[in-house]
Parts: C-alpha cells; structure tokens; sequence
C-alpha cells in the first residue's frame, strides 16, 4: 500500500473512493509511568513515552490500511495524524486519509 501525505501521486491518475482511518487508545504502563517521571526531572526524551506512541501510530496506520484495502484501494493520499488526551493518562493516536484507486 502506497501510503503518502501529498494530495497526489506524481504520474498516476486517481479515482478517490473516501475516507479512510484508524485510530487506538493508549493507556500509560504503571512501571513504565514511574521510570518517566524520574527522566522528567532530568529533561531529554522519555523512551517510555517516544515507544508507547510509536506502536500506537503503527496500530493507527495498520487499521487505516486495512479499511482501505476493504475498499479496493491502491493507495493513500493526504495522510495525517492527530493525537488527543481521551483522560488522565490516556491518550488516542488516529490516522486519516483519502483511499484512491489507480485509473
């Protein structure tokens, strides 16, 4: 699956069949909550948190390919992510974009 976030693919015509998404909920991991917050009052990255959201954005792209597979697709343009905090320590990770079919 092609997957990219311009509103093209350069030599290809298009039909556009939709919308197509996925998304995940993630809860942070107690053990791995703990050992953050110790990094927080270091500064620099938390791998904690940069891997939690990594597999979530993978989760997120995987179930968006799949819908668009359902469709029929042959690739997928104008890809974006969005993240949102659903409560305390929960986070959701969506993927979106337009499925299209090569003509």
């Amino acid at each position: 699956m092609i997957i990219v976030t311009s509103e093209f693919i350069h030599g290809r015509n298009l039909q556009h069949l939709g919308l197509v998404q996925g998304s995940t909920v993630r809860a942070k991991d107690i053990g791995k909550a703990f050992v953050a917050r110790f990094r927080q009052i270091g500064g620099g990255e938390i791998n904690e948190y940069t891997e939690l959201m990594y597999e979530a954005r993978n989760d997120a792209t995987a179930r968006m390919i799949h819908m668009a597979q359902n469709m029929g697709a042959d690739a997928i343009i104008a890809t974006r992510y969005s993240t949102c905090s659903v409560m305390d320590g929960n986070s959701e990770v969506m993927a979106y974009g337009t499925a299209v079919k090569f003509i």
